[in-house]
């Protein structure tokens, strides 16, 4: 259809003389936009030449608060208009119980703004939608209302400096950028005796509360919160909940934010305290929903507050100027249920980063950072992982980063101090690893985008090692083994490629975590995921005799090390479980590749791109940076095109990876999430040995028979399902 005329129906094509020019060719595109439909699935996009990924991010997608912005005008032109109009007075409420009630509403409600805040929207529009925040000077004489006003205003400058540190912010639309918003003025902490002192006035009120009638004539003399006594102690177990969350959860953030992990203990303490008094919170809800009711049954009802009622001072629209120069957003708060959810997941993850080990190898910093990824943590707990990591330019701001890739090439601890880590490669490659480190902090969309391309990178500087080793040694392999310097070379040279290869083998499965291979893809995807494990695997093992042949060097003649190293080597658990990967990964993509090539089973062609351009899109960072070497298209179609369950049946790779997993139990005994893994494989391997066996029997000669994947066993691993339609 031509660029320059608006699309048209069929009918309306049949109908209507549609002037042709020159070399104009018209075809009617509704059997293609059909297939469109049938084919994609709500949230997928087409995916061609002039529209990028890139393009469709940034169009407009209606009805998406963060997409389509919408125009919304507040009921207030600025803050002092709102405070003239009475939107949020001081105090409160002249009836002492109204006002302890709407002084809970507002903090019920400054949590769901700072969850929405930190779920993507401005802080402009959610924590700073509220007027006392804007105004601190007027509540001065609401010693409650101010000094948690003041804390609210600390966490979240310790928010902001943390997402700016970690570089984050840009990955998602949390945004630190907030002009003419009063954050500066609580660099101290002299608002947390204010604090201290209103929580130790309400815990006196509730301990009063607690004092038998016959005993408060002894007791000394203590203001009530409010008028009505049946409602007091209630009142002070709602309020003091919610101030000592607050504390606690102040705390926890100074106390990650110091260096070396120097805090993490006290950090424990304080996470543990604010899972409680969340709890309380939690609890107070039914007192509150009752007061609620019983004081305003006429109120206006709202989900973000525990008592249901709307609460005052707040207006989402009232920083139109200080917002950035685009319309409000039509924006929704979170509820107060999903708020607090959100606080104890969060409170959840910083509790997991900290009880992690300070003194880690650089292989369980990374195993530790893709299983934390698996719980799908926010923003603000990624950023924590990510500054608590990278200090100064060091792991954990105390190992330097050369020390790191030394320890993680098994050389021996005389080599860290060498002169080699001087070298500009050297340097760089260094700059490479805190690059992969802050990549794998992000959200998995991001995280894939990046290690996509920073492969080739990984590459040009294995050649940029290489080249500059020997330039400075000679050739590596005609040297001594005696050499230390030849030594180091080596092992950082193994380290490298085997770090690569792990980079390409985690952007492949991360595929799977954002659902980008559709079923007729799952054969290619595999093969690469094969080829890449044992690559993988290949190099690992390298590593490993590396290691095991210079600690048995060390006291031992030459002419024994040979003898001693055939007898007694055997593989290393960590190998033997990629072999297991590579057993199945295999298994996958022939199974597949023969169901396509005997029953045509996974084999749905599109009208949009064939089986290369899919391949080529999928794998294309791969292919720029060669991994592996001479791997193509072509061979991944020279390897299926042949592929019969018959043969499949008589070498079966899920056997293998049973076989293996037996081998592996004694050496993973010890480890529980080995042993559970080792599970997952196994229930794997033993559903697809069965399958095969089942297709092969009848599968030719069963036209009824339902086949498809099941990932209910293993998130990457597809168990194949046979059923009779």
């Amino acid at each position: 259809m031509a660029d320059n005329i608006p699309p048209i129906t069929a009918a309306a094509a049949t109908t209507t003389a549609i002037p042709t020019g020159d070399g104009t060719v018209w075809a009617d595109a509704t059997p293609l936009l059909n297939a469109a439909c049938n084919e994609l699935c709500e949230g997928e996009l087409i995916n061609g030449e002039n529209f990028s990924l890139f393009a469709a991010m940034s169009a407009l997608e209606i009805m998406d608060p963060k997409m389509d912005s919408g125009i919304v005008n507040g009921r207030y032109h600025s803050v002092d208009e709102a405070i003239e109009s009475g939107a949020a007075p001081v105090p409160i409420s002249l009836d002492k119980t109204t006002d302890v009630l709407h002084m809970i509403d507002i903090m019920d409600h400054l949590l769901a703004c700072e969850a929405t805040w930190h779920k993507g929207h401005s802080l402009a529009q959610t924590v700073y939608s509220c007027i006392y925040l804007l105004r601190l000077d007027r509540t001065s004489s609401h010693a409650m209302l101010h000094s948690y006003c003041r804390t609210i205003r600390a966490i979240c400058n310790v928010v902001i400096s943390v997402v700016t540190e970690a570089r984050t912010h840009e990955e998602e639309d949390l945004l630190i950028m907030a002009p003419g918003l009063p954050l500066s003025g609580e660099k101290d902490e002299r608002f947390l005796s204010n604090l201290n002192s209103v929580e130790e006035t309400l815990c006196r009120q509730l301990r009063a509360c607690k004092v038998p009638a016959a005993r408060k004539m002894a007791v000394e003399v203590q203001e009530p919160l409010q008028t009505t006594p049946d409602l007091e102690e209630g009142f002070c177990r709602a309020l003091l909940c919610r101030l000592q969350f607050r504390k606690h959860f102040y705390h926890l953030l100074t106390c990650m934010r110091r260096p070396q992990g120097r805090g993490f203990e006290l950090a424990r303490k304080h996470i543990s305290s604010c899972l409680l008094e969340l709890e309380n919170v939690q609890k107070s809800s039914h007192f509150l929903k009752s007061v609620g009711f019983l004081m305003g049954k006429d109120a206006i009802q709202s989900e973000t507050t525990a008592s249901g009622r709307q609460p005052i001072g707040f207006d989402t629209n009232l920083n139109l100027r200080t917002s950035a120069p685009a319309p409000p957003r039509a924006m929704k708060t979170l509820s107060w249920e999903l708020s607090l959810e959100y606080f104890k997941k969060l409170l959840q993850d910083l509790d997991i980063i900290c009880s992690f080990s300070l003194d880690p190898s650089l292989e369980n910093v990374l195993h530790f950072i893709v299983e934390f990824q698996k719980r799908q943590p926010d923003l603000v707990a990624r950023a924590f992982l990510q500054v608590v990591l990278i200090q100064d330019g060091k792991l954990y701001g105390r190992d330097p980063i050369f020390h790191t890739i030394c320890k993680a090439s098994a050389l021996p601890t005389g080599l860290k101090d060498h002169n080699i880590q001087k070298n500009d490669a050297v340097v760089q490659l260094g700059q490479f690893l805190i690059n992969l480190l802050r990549i794998l902090c992000t959200n998995v969309a991001w995280q894939r985008r990046k290690l996509g391309r920073v492969l080739q990178d990984w590459r040009v500087i294995y050649v940029q090692l290489e080249l500059a080793f020997k330039e400075e040694f000679g050739e590596l392999s005609s040297v001594s083994d005696e050499n230390s310097s030849i030594k180091l070379a080596r092992h950082i040279l193994i380290w490298v490629e085997e770090q690569t290869y792990w980079i390409a083998l985690r952007f492949l499965l991360l595929g799977f975590d954002l659902d980008l291979y559709s079923s007729n893809e799952y054969c290619m995807v595999y093969w690469y995921i094969y080829v890449i494990l044992v690559k993988l695997a290949e190099k690992i093992h390298v590593k490993q005799l590396a290691v095991a042949d210079s600690g048995k060097k060390k006291g031992k003649k030459k002419r024994d090390t040979v003898i001693d190293t055939a007898k007694d080597y055997q593989i290393p658990p960590a190998v033997m479980l990629l072999q297991c990967y590579v057993c199945l990964a295999e298994g996958l993509s022939m199974m597949i590749a023969a169901l396509r090539n005997e029953l045509k089973v996974f084999q749905h062609a599109s009208p949009f791109n064939t089986e290369y351009e899919r391949f080529t899109q999928h794998f294309e960072h791969l292919q720029k940076a060669c991994l592996p070497d001479h791997i193509t298209y072509l061979s991944f179609k020279e390897c299926t095109s042949r592929a019969q369950l018959s043969t499949l049946v008589m070498y079966n790779h899920f056997k293998d990876a049973q076989r293996i997993v037996k081998e592996l139990r004694k050496s993973f005994s010890n480890d529980p999430k080995k042993m559970a893994e080792l599970r997952c494989i196994e229930q794997v391997a033993e559903r697809n040995s069965v399958a095969l066996n089942v297709i092969n029997c009848v599968g030719a000669r069963d036209t009824s028979l339902k086949i498809s994947l099941d990932f209910s066993y293993h998130p990457n691993l597809a168990a194949v399902v046979v059923k009779r339609s």
